[in-house]
């Protein structure tokens, strides 16, 4: 038996070990977390992850103390954490001009700060584990998946959060992905934490049951894949998704800039559609750094066409107050005062806004725009036709709840998302196609079709069901034209959020405790008829 069961509280622990994991236990564990990079893409071996955090809930469900619990959550987290965003190495280093070691030393640093969030789940769960007396089966297969995803939903909004690489993001193929119009990410990841337990507890005598479990976890999962939470609306709608695939360190050389608004004006002008999107910054120069003639001829030719364009370019509404921002023209605009402007709120620590005390750090680096002001949380779509488009800018993508927030405080809700990104910051690594699959899990959790205009990929429409219908190869120049129409209706997960998840994670922690209360009631009397 590779998990043996606990004994009640009142009787010695069999299962103590020394006072801290060794070594090599901590290697193995940190390795074992870096694993779940090949669950998700462009890898999308999604089962390895199950298998890491089986291998992660067994080791703490062994040793039993909360010390060791959240020693090795400390190093499954850095594991996961540095191998999921090793490409931040890139744009600190060739971009932002940190010298090698600094940038190694800065993801190990990231790292480290992530596997909190994963010591949180293992030591917080063996804590609960001695303070309720719970068997093996209800530590695993119970509280360790509720630690475990209450530990991604905290990395989600503690210090603005970083979701990124949240382990429901690679179910977006499995048939866990069912779930997400209900719990969202972070619920789909709780369920594959207890699909995980289920695989750690094959070793046990009921091992039957716990593949029942299983099966019945994923079969649902899969039922729920087949049900319409949203339902298609309006007319459809025309197309172009543009991607300049302009180099990152030409982006804000002035050297480059005549070439590059030119690149993009040609891209813009050379065919009308109900809607044209560029990247996020294409334009990298304020409306006021721009030649008067330039946005004016961008709005003669989207009037000539009736066409309505939204164009990624910061805004300045002072000297010091600058947004990334979209702004739209099109056959209502008035010169010189665009009729809508939308201001990414959720901004990047470090490359967007410098958090308190670490203007040091930001200085050692060379990143413009390194101090934007944040746009309001709440946001109105963009009316295309019948339509309504909902931006969202770079990682912005990556707050399933914000955008489900922004859907159901609107008076009427968008019924297309759009998101617009430049990736070019993190060269040809795994964080494209990452930053895909999160997009991919928005449209899941909201019926919503999904539309990517990017500066080097993924620039792609993602149907309301996840799945990609048109894409432009990664890094090259080109313009994805397409029909698209849109949804509406609100799933669950637009109506509440995270509440569901939260709700069921207290539920299974609620059935934790009264299990332990039993165990530690039939013990007393056991003892005291003995």
């Amino acid at each position: 038996m590779l998990l043996r069961r606990s004994k009640p509280a009142a009787a010695p622990d069999p299962l103590r070990r020394a006072a801290r994991p060794s070594p090599k236990a901590l290697v193995l564990m940190a390795l074992a977390g870096a694993l779940s990079l090949l669950s998700f893409a462009p890898f999308g071996w999604w089962p390895l992850q199950l298998l890491a955090l089986a291998y992660f809930f067994y080791r703490v469900g062994v040793e039993n103390t909360p010390r060791h619990g959240l020693l090795l959550g400390w190093a499954f987290g850095f594991g996961w954490s540095v191998a999921g965003m090793h490409w931040l190495y890139i744009a600190i280093t060739r971009f932002g001009g940190l010298p090698a070691i600094l940038g190694a030393i800065a993801i190990a640093l990231l790292g480290l700060y992530m596997g909190l969030f994963g010591a949180f789940a293992g030591g917080v769960a063996s804590w609960l584990r001695r303070k309720w007396s719970l068997s093996v089966s209800a530590f695993v297969l119970l509280v360790l998946p509720v630690t475990w995803g209450v530990s991604e939903w905290l990395r989600g909004w503690v210090f603005t959060g970083f979701p990124w690489a949240a382990s429901g993001y690679a179910h977006n193929v499995s048939p866990l992905a069912g779930y997400a119009p209900i719990v969202g990410v972070y619920g789909v990841g709780l369920l594959a934490a207890l699909c995980a337990g289920c695989l750690a507890m094959l070793t046990q005598r009921r091992r039957w049951r716990v593949l029942g479990l299983l099966g019945a976890v994923m079969a649902a999962g899969f039922g729920l894949k087949q049900v319409a939470w949203t339902h298609e609306t309006g007319q459809p709608i025309t197309l172009r998704l543009l991607q300049g695939d302009v180099r990152q360190d030409q982006k804000f050389d002035t050297a480059y800039l005549i070439e590059i608004v030119e690149r993009y004006q040609a891209l813009i002008t050379a065919a009308p559609a109900d809607l044209i999107a560029t990247p996020e910054t294409a334009i990298p120069v304020t409306p006021q750094q721009l030649p008067d003639s330039y946005l004016a001829a961008l709005d003669a030719f989207v009037k000539q066409t009736g066409s309505k364009l939204l164009l990624g370019i910061p805004t300045a509404d002072g000297a010091t107050r600058y947004s990334n921002s979209v702004i739209a023209l099109g056959p209502d605009s008035v010169a010189g005062a665009p009729p809508y402007r939308y201001d990414k709120a959720h901004l990047v620590p470090f490359g967007e806004f410098i958090p308190p005390g670490m203007r040091w750090f930001t200085d050692l680096m060379n990143i413009p725009l390194g101090d934007l002001t944040r746009g309001k949380s709440l946001q109105a779509p963009f009316p295309v036709k019948d339509q309504l488009v909902l931006p969202n800018i770079c990682y912005e993508d990556a707050f399933g709840e914000e955008i489900a927030a922004q859907l159901r405080n609107a008076p009427k809700p968008a019924t297309l998302l759009l998101n617009v990104s430049n990736l070019a910051w993190y060269g040809e690594s795994v964080a494209i196609p990452q930053h895909l699959q999160i997009s991919q899990m928005r449209s899941i959790e909201t019926g919503r079709p999904m539309l990517r205009s990017t500066n080097n990929g993924a620039t792609a429409i993602i149907d309301g069901r996840g799945q990609i219908v048109q894409q432009l190869p990664f890094y090259g120049r080109g313009v994805l034209s397409a029909t698209v129409r849109g949804t509406e209706g609100l799933t669950p997960y637009i109506r509440f959020g995270n509440l569901a998840f939260l709700l069921l994670g207290g539920a299974m922690l609620a059935g934790a405790w009264f299990a332990g209360r039993r165990r530690a009631r039939t013990s007393s009397m056991a003892n005291s008829n003995g």
